[in-house]
């Protein structure tokens, strides 16, 4: 009888405490899955509507910021060449970063795999066409989708500039073949490079380029020298004036640019946090101090301010910071501004006469000469003593490693960029004739008028 007890006893037990067991397990398990989730990438709403955002601004600075910019800068006959050669560079370069640049640039498969030589310099394919690239892909806390066009919209601005070097006298065809080509062939390779992240050659150095200081200025400034000595000088220049024709095209363009820019600078930071928040007013306050250090200059050296020297002195501030963005403080961008607007300046006026290359609108003067200013800059002003956010950084250890990128950055832009031109000239010819030139692109290339008068 006594067993009988004791065995209904442990069973009752059994019956009360099962249930409470299956409710351990079950927090257990939901402890387990709560940390998993916790631990696995999410989309965070805020960063996404920034990045979104900041995509659009970028576009906004190629069409129609830079296209004005650079529209009102040319002669009249060539007002609508350059704003039809943004607008096509932007429709071609999104195919291919669609089919390939996007994979070239990010795609890090072989870096995972510990291939460690050529996916250094280029990424691989894995990623061509957008394969894997899906609506639940990830970059960060953002889509990929999102992160993927942002990118894109670097790569269209990037080759966009380069059409300021030699406006008014290459060819549609081979700008279009050029552009092609050069955005896989160069622009893809140093984004990768340097930001593609461990595994990347100037990643890997140290090099600091924010939002594109070697990426896109350096490398469209020293594409933009290459092609202007390859294709040659203007017919008359620089004994005939060609001032620009409309200024009021170029106010509206510069000023779109400064708007964009913030895209550009603060969506870097692939987060709305407090690292954008400070790109953005740093680069609101170098851009500032470059355009009155470029007027000033030039009301010292020409004994008048113009409308053309402040709107390029806020390019070449956007530009100087756009490396520095993410890691400099409010004086250090003062800094940045002011020396950009100075050296600028002098390089898209005295150095450009003296050696007498024509870029007609100075994109080296202004991209080359100031993301390198910038680049270098970065490596001092970055640094946590002068209000930079890199605490442990020494200075002349970082600017070593900035020379070393923009070093890089040059004698590869510079040696694919002429290898490149130099193929299309024996395939197709670069110049238009000399005929051509003298009608102008607008009626040559398009058999259209700007102006209509």
């Amino acid at each position: 009888m006594k067993l009988h007890y004791k065995i209904v006893g442990l069973l009752l037990t059994l019956c009360l405490l099962s249930p409470w067991a299956m409710a351990q397990e079950e927090t257990a398990a939901a402890a387990v899955i709560a940390t998993e989730a916790a631990a696995a990438p999410s989309i965070n709403s805020g960063d996404t509507a920034w990045m979104l955002t900041s995509t659009a601004l970028v576009l906004f600075m190629t069409i129609p910021g830079l296209a004005l910019f650079y529209a009102g800068m040319v002669r009249a006959k060539n007002v609508l060449s350059v704003m039809m050669q943004c607008f096509a560079i932007t429709s071609l370069v999104t195919v291919l970063w669609t089919l390939f640049g996007y994979s070239l640039a990010f795609d890090t498969t072989g870096m995972e795999k510990g291939v460690t030589n050529l996916n250094s310099f280029i990424g691989g394919l894995s990623k061509a066409f957008l394969s894997g690239v899906r609506v639940d892909s990830l970059m960060a806390s953002v889509p990929e989708t999102v992160f993927m066009t942002f990118q894109m919209t670097f790569a269209i601005i990037t080759p966009a500039l380069i059409v300021g070097a030699f406006a008014e006298r290459m060819k549609f065809s081979a700008m279009l073949l050029f552009m092609g080509v050069w955005s896989l062939v160069v622009y893809a390779p140093i984004a990768h490079m340097v930001w593609s992240g461990n595994g990347g050659f100037l990643w890997d150095i140290g090099v600091l380029d924010f939002a594109g200081g070697t990426v896109v200025h350096i490398n469209a400034g020293i594409a933009g020298l290459v092609a202007a000595l390859v294709l040659g000088k203007r017919k008359g220049w620089p004994t005939t004036a060609m001032p620009p024709h409309n200024l009021a095209l170029t106010v509206i363009g510069a000023s779109m640019l400064w708007v964009g820019w913030f895209g550009f600078n603060a969506g870097s930071a692939v987060a709305a946090n407090g690292t954008a928040g400070m790109a953005m007013a740093v680069t609101q306050i170098a851009t500032a101090a470059a355009a009155l250090a470029w007027m000033f200059s030039e009301w010292l050296s020409h004994g008048k301010p113009s409308v053309l020297g402040i709107v390029s002195g806020a390019v070449a501030g956007l530009v100087a910071i756009t490396p520095a963005s993410g890691f400099v403080g409010p004086m250090g961008a003062l800094a940045i501004g002011f020396v950009a607007g100075v050296v600028c300046f002098l390089a898209s006026t005295k150095l450009k006469r003296a050696l007498g290359y024509d870029d007609s609108l100075d994109v080296f003067g202004v991209h080359a000469v100031g993301g390198i200013a910038g680049a270098l800059l970065t490596g001092v002003f970055a640094a946590g003593s002068l209000g930079g956010s890199q605490a442990d950084l020494v200075i002349s250890s970082q600017v070593w490693k900035q020379f070393v990128g923009v070093a890089a950055t040059v004698i590869y832009c510079a040696i694919a960029t002429f290898i490149i031109l130099k193929v299309i000239d024996v395939i197709m010819g670069l110049r238009v004739s000399d005929e051509q030139e003298t009608e102008g692109l607008d009626l040559a290339s398009h058999d259209e008028r700007g102006y209509n008068f």
